[in-house]
């Protein structure tokens, strides 16, 4: 395929969300507590459309389905990966995701759920919520079970252009006055801890928790992965690498200027951040969401653009 693929996204009210998606990126959101952008899904929960092409109207899991060859005929059941942006103008529950072997044998879901942040906004004493203090999953759940959130959780500060990965089983939480890009493994399992005991004013309700299965996949002791940009200069492009796991690849490209890129990728997902320009024929901006597919051969790009994308 010679075009790339054009993705509209799907939006999630949340009970933590806000309008910033719509102030920055001009998109249509459905109300002023609209937490996530599903820029690129082909989750049943929120299956992407393309819409441009002779598949136009199409949704990403049946172009996925039908058409293996545009994502190099990867094995994956599933399409594999999902990009979202999210909104925090309040804080996300304290949670966990499980592991491939946790989603295979006890949920019959293909995937786990291992994510990644790149911040893509934030106040100047905003944190996040990385990992947990416990040694033993008895000392676990003896903190969870005695509201021992002080003692038990670790908080950091944030800035700008920071990166985070995320493997499953990792304790965390966006905080308040947040902005993410968030890729990660296409599932939609959460196991929420802790929720503030806020109640969620569309049922009147406490948004329920899940504590037995979240004490069964959180890892103990908690293990971090630090993690080392690498960064590649070109004449007009940067190319800043953030991670390469065996879950998926991500990275920013920093266009200034006309080049062209090769990806060694069955394919690309990507999401325009900042400025505004063109890859081949076709005209992208701030916001725009779009898949360069096999066979697609070099990106070439002009203008200045700042690109967030990524691939297995």
């Amino acid at each position: 395929m010679n075009n790339i693929i054009r993705i509209k996204p799907i939006f999630k009210e949340k009970i933590w969300g806000g309008k910033t998606l719509k102030n920055i990126y001009g998109y249509d959101i459905p109300s002023d507590k609209t937490g996530e952008c599903w820029a690129i899904s082909a989750h049943k929960e929120g299956d992407c459309e393309i819409i441009n092409d002779e598949f136009k109207g199409e949704t990403l899991s049946s172009l996925y389905d039908k058409h293996r060859e545009l994502f190099g005929n990867i094995k994956d059941k599933e399409f594999p990966l999902l990009a979202k942006i999210l909104d925090a103008a309040d804080n996300l529950s304290i949670q966990v995701h499980p592991d491939d072997k946790y989603a295979n044998e006890v949920l019959n879901q293909e995937f786990g759920k291992t994510e990644a942040w790149y911040v893509l906004n934030c106040n100047d004493d905003t944190v996040l919520e990385i990992g947990h203090n416990a040694q033993t999953k008895q000392e676990l759940s003896e903190m969870i079970h005695n509201g021992e959130w002080d003692k038990l959780l670790n908080y950091r500060p944030i800035k700008k252009g920071d990166f985070f990965f995320i493997k499953s089983g990792t304790v965390h939480a966006i905080c308040s006055n947040t902005l993410i890009y968030e890729i990660q493994q296409s599932s939609d399992t959460t196991y929420r801890l802790y929720d503030y005991d806020r109640v969620d004013s569309k049922t009147g309700q406490k948004r329920e928790l899940h504590i037995d299965r979240s004490i069964d996949v959180i890892e103990v002791p908690q293990k971090s992965e630090p993690v080392n940009p690498i960064v590649e200069k070109h004449e007009v492009y940067d190319k800043l690498i953030f991670t390469k796991s065996k879950y998926f690849s991500s990275y920013k490209y920093d266009i200034h200027g006309n080049c062209e890129i090769s990806e060694e990728a069955p394919f690309v997902l990507c999401t325009v951040v900042n400025g505004e320009g063109t890859i081949g024929s076709e005209t992208v901006k701030k916001g725009d969401n779009f898949i360069v597919p096999a066979g697609y051969g070099k990106m070439k790009f002009s203008g200045n653009l700042e690109i967030l994308a990524a691939t297995i």
